[in-house]
């Protein structure tokens, strides 16, 4: 069972925060967080149900982690195993073939990989660090469970400013160098994130351009021979 206390900032006051497994009883509180966290243009049938959750604590529960601050939800991360060669086919891949829709029945108990299907928090708890918070809790499991890496596909919400003037492999290298910087993709690479590549058609999302940059967290105490 995880459970991580620590004391997150709001500004320079420390607030004390709570990461723990979700249970059945956050469901209606995580889909109201998920309408705040992504409201339009992101499809609002992107946002969890109470069908997909219940797979999420069933299937893998050590992968359903919920942030509370001064005891109020303030946001989840939400992850399954799979099986990843970055040599292979699996680089070409859409959210919606990798985590079943988010019922994550996709999930293998016998994985290499931790993949992140979900990351949200609530508005008004973004400068605290939470999203951050969440992502390293995860890394936790990596290594608790001795897989090789944490991957995801993080959303490129700057990119529709750029698409005229540059392709999305050129726009993420562009973010990696730090001459372009990147809502999502920004923060991921400050959450010790490294690029594998970029995934077309990765999710409906306009403002992306429908892309994704396919990063990962290599596992420090696994070898790599």
């Amino acid at each position: 069972m995880y459970y991580k206390t620590f004391y997150a900032f709001d500004g320079k006051i420390p607030v004390p925060a709570v990461i723990r497994q979700y249970t059945e009883d956050d469901f209606a509180e995580l889909i109201t967080i998920q309408s705040e966290a992504f409201p339009p243009p992101y499809p609002a049938e992107l946002w969890w149900n109470r069908a997909q959750l219940l797979n999420h604590v069933t299937l893998f529960p050590e992968g359903a982690l919920a942030v509370e601050v001064n005891g109020e939800l303030a946001g989840s991360v939400t992850g399954l195993k799979i099986n990843f060669e970055p040599e292979g086919e699996g680089l070409h891949h859409t959210w919606s073939e990798v985590t079943a829709d988010g019922y994550i029945t996709t999930h293998q108990p016998d994985g290499n990989t931790l993949y992140i299907a979900d990351l949200c928090v609530r508005p008004k708890y973004r400068k605290l660090g939470l999203g951050k918070e969440l992502v390293q809790s995860l890394y936790h499991v990596v290594v608790e469970q001795k897989l090789e890496r944490l991957l995801g596909a993080g959303r490129m919400p700057g990119y529709h400013l750029q698409a005229s003037r540059m392709p999305a492999e050129k726009y993420l290298a562009e973010v990696v160098a730090g001459t372009l910087t990147d809502p999502v993709i920004t923060f991921l690479l400050r959450c010790g994130r490294t690029p594998v590549g970029v995934v077309a058609d990765y999710l409906d999302d306009e403002e992306s351009g429908n892309f994704a940059a396919l990063m990962e967290w290599r596992n420090p105490f696994v070898s790599r021979v």
